[in-house]
């Protein structure tokens, strides 16, 4: 075979065995490639693991307080002012019918961090056939239909802490601490529930378990028992 088409047929070979090389390498990358993707997708990596789901359950939403009905609102509003706050309003006094617990609240402030709902005024009243009739008021005193609550302070009183519960049984029971106006406060507080014996709200002794008789003026106030 002559020279040159020794050199020829040389080259050919070299450019055929480069072109399979190059192929095979090509073919290696994709291979792994390939291979990295798999293995990714499963989550199995070098000094990774997969996440885990978190063990704290997500927080609930509170569920909204339920709206006050426009004629409870309206009717607090008449009895008290334009900034009565509806406290409660339901069968309070276990007596079958409707009744609202409202107040002008004193909004939390540094200067006001009495613990607690402090009020300057609170009001009971009951819905007789459409018509509010109010059956408790709260201001400088503690007062119902009948006169002034027994045990309420003789000095006017500008701001009360108001405690307040719902017993099954005996139904709305209302605790008032007044309070001094440099927010100190006295040590007495008043217990003030419904009496089913005479159909109106009362003061409680200390026990919080006998009713106290009213009085039609402010200085005869005193803690006899009814």
């Amino acid at each position: 075979m002559p020279k040159t088409a020794e050199k020829a047929a040389t080259l050919m070979d070299y450019r055929v065995v480069g072109s399979r090389l190059k192929i095979a390498f090509a073919q290696s990358i994709f291979i792994v490639a390939l291979a990295a993707t798999v293995l990714g997708g499963w989550g199995i990596g070098c000094g990774t693991e997969a996440p885990k789901p978190s063990s704290e359950p997500a927080a609930e939403a509170k569920p909204a307080a339920p709206a006050i009905p426009d004629d409870i609102q309206d009717a607090a509003k008449h009895l008290l002012g334009s900034d009565a706050q509806v406290l409660l309003v339901g069968d309070l006094a276990k007596n079958g019918k409707r009744q609202l617990l409202a107040a002008n609240v004193i909004p939390k402030t540094p200067q006001n961090n009495v613990p607690g709902t402090v009020v300057t005024r609170a009001i009971v009243a009951q819905d007789d056939d459409g018509k509010w009739t109010e059956l408790l008021r709260v201001d400088e005193h503690l007062k119902n239909q009948k006169g002034y609550l027994g045990l309420t302070p003789l000095d006017s009183i500008t701001g009360w802490r108001l405690q307040y519960e719902q017993n099954p049984e005996k139904g709305l029971q209302l605790y008032f601490t007044p309070l001094k106006v440099n927010g100190d406060t006295h040590v007495l507080t008043i217990g003030v529930r419904w009496n089913p014996a005479t159909n109106r709200y009362q003061s409680l002794d200390a026990s919080y378990e006998h009713f106290l008789k009213e009085s039609s003026t402010l200085q005869n106030v005193r803690s006899s028992l009814r």
